[in-house]
Formats: C-alpha cells, sequence, structure tokens
C-alpha cells in the first residue's frame, strides 16, 4: 500500500464510518448519527445489521420517552445511519471507526482491506479495548491518520472515550479526534499507547480478582458482587460486570496484560478461562457468572 500519511485532512467530517454492528459499534452508530454525522455501518451479515438498526431504534425510543430527545430529533437520527455488507461502502467516508471483535488479527486483517477503499485524507480509528495502537497502524497506508478512540460499554450512555496515539499519530489527527468527542458529547481522556490503556489497565485485574476470589472459595458470585456494591460502593459487582462486558472480552484483556506487559499478576483466572471455553461468556450467551433464561439473572455458583 502507498503512504497516504502526507494527504491533507479532511476539511471537515460529515459522514462516519463505523465497521463492525455488534453492541459497541451500533453504539457508536447511534452516538453519532444524533450528533449529526452520516453514518455508513457496516457488518458481514444483514441480519446482524437489521438487530443493530433494531437496537438503535429502541435506545432512541427510550432517550425520546425519558425527554432527552425529541421525536423529530430520533427520526432524523434513524434517516442518518445506512447498512452495508461491504466495506467497499466506506468510499466517501471522512472518518472510519472500527469496533470488531477484540482479536489482533482480526483486525489487521480489517485494516488491510479498509484502507484501499478509502479516501487519501480519510482518518481511521480503532476501538479497541487493549490492542497496541501503533501495531494495528503499522499495517495501514495511513499510520500518520491513525489513532485509537477507545469507547465505554454503553456508548450512548457512558461519557468516557480514551484517545491513544500511536507512535505514528500526527498531532492534527488527534486534535481532530478530539474535537470530534467533544462534539459528540463525550470527555475524552488522552492515554498512552500502552497493554489496555487507563480503564481496563485498572478494571479488568480488579475483575479477574473477583474471578479467582470466585475460584478459590472466598464468597459465592452473590456474596462478591454484594460486597463490590455495598462495601466499595460499586454499581454493579465485578462479577455482573463481567458478564455485561462479555467473558470472552475480559479474557482477551487479561491476555493483552499478561503478554504485554510480562508480570504474573495478570495471569487470567483459571476459572475465567474455563467460562470461556464452555461458551459461558455473560448476558450475550445467556450464561455466565448468572443465569440470565428467566426473568431475573441466577447466580451460578
Amino acid at each position: 500500500m502507498s503512504d497516504q500519511s502526507n494527504a491533507p485532512l479532511p476539511a471537515e467530517i460529515k459522514t462516519v464510518g463505523v465497521i463492525g454492528a455488534g453492541q459497541m459499534g451500533s453504539g457508536i452508530a447511534h452516538v453519532c448519527a444524533l450528533s449529526g454525522f452520516h453514518v455508513v455501518l457496516q457488518d458481514l451479515g444483514q441480519e446482524q445489521l437489521d438487530k443493530a438498526i433494531d437496537g438503535i431504534q429502541r435506545n432512541l425510543d427510550r432517550q425520546a420517552k425519558r425527554g432527552k430527545i425529541s421525536e423529530a430529533d430520533k427520526d432524523a437520527t434513524m434517516a442518518r445511519i445506512s447498512t452495508v455488507t461491504e466495506m467497499s461502502g466506506f468510499g466517501d467516508c471522512e472518518l472510519v471507526i472500527e469496533a470488531a471483535t477484540e482479536n489482533e488479527e482480526i483486525k489487521r486483517s480489517i485494516f488491510q482491506k479498509l484502507c484501499p477503499l478509502l479516501k487519501p485524507e480519510a482518518l481511521v480509528c480503532t476501538n479497541t479495548s487493549s490492542i497496541s495502537v501503533t501495531r494495528l497502524a503499522a499495517v495501514t497506508d495511513r499510520p500518520a491518520r491513525f489513532m485509537g478512540m477507545h469507547f465505554m460499554n454503553p456508548v450512548p450512555v457512558m461519557q468516557l472515550v480514551e484517545l491513544i496515539r500511536g507512535i505514528a499519530t500526527d498531532e492534527k489527527t488527534f486534535a481532530a479526534i478530539r474535537a470530534l468527542t467533544v462534539r459528540l458529547g463525550k470527555q475524552p481522556v488522552a492515554a498512552e499507547d500502552f497493554p489496555a490503556f487507563i480503564v481496563n489497565r485498572i478494571l479488568l485485574p480488579m475483575i479477574n480478582e473477583a474471578v479467582y476470589t470466585l475460584y478459590e472459595g472466598v464468597g459465592s458470585v452473590e456474596a462478591i458482587d454484594t460486597a463490590m456494591k455495598l462495601g466499595a460502593n460499586h454499581p454493579m459487582g465485578p462479577l455482573e460486570l463481567a458478564d455485561f462486558i462479555g467473558l470472552d472480552t475480559c479474557l482477551a484483556v487479561m491476555h493483552v496484560l499478561h503478554d504485554g506487559l510480562a508480570d504474573t499478576k495478570y495471569r487470567p483466572c483459571p476459572l475465567l478461562v474455563k467460562y470461556v471455553e464452555a461458551g459461558w461468556v455473560g448476558r450475550k450467551a445467556g450464561r455466565g457468572f448468572y443465569d440470565y433464561s428467566g426473568e431475573t439473572p441466577v447466580p451460578t455458583r
């Protein structure tokens, strides 16, 4: 690929592409469209895209009922979102945000396919929660136009966005993405390109330690979550939060921390590994540390 890093920045970001129509990608599409950007949401299957559109509609309905947005805002937001199954649909985008699964090889493959389809001046961001931005940028044709933009889950509710420069990220790129983050109504925080950045560097080891606490029989699922909610004033217990995030994502981040920092304190708990191997990855699977098959989640241990 020829190097597009010296291309001028887009004069204005009008259209944002989002790769991945899962929980994070659909949330990013939601907030971008609500803030006035045209959005192209891409996923491999139309079924997943339809599911994402339905979810965005429900979330907008919820916001309208609470008086946070008007009915006109809701309708205009949905009108600004289009869906595609091929990345060739990103040709007119000034910015593309990748929000695929937290797997480095998958992300690298996406960027290698994506970049030749973009305008030379287009910016590219990754929503990775832990992987080296510098390494991901290196497989693109525009490392100076590439950076991390880590949204928190659920995106429409959470105010923070971690902004991560790769070693080659241009300051003008960082300034443009920071300004866009503010326009989305989010609070940007700059983080260095170290494994898991700020939030997950602190949060995921805590969750992993909670799983160790369960694994070693120190407390039950209910006892651990109740202790942290009432004893540390956390809105969700760590095991409930792990199910919400997805145990597969938690494990992936712990692997990045353990491999990247070479410290045994980041060793994933064997019980976390077993749950992921069993497919018990949390809410999205119907089972994790809680069973979600009934009306109320029930602890499984």
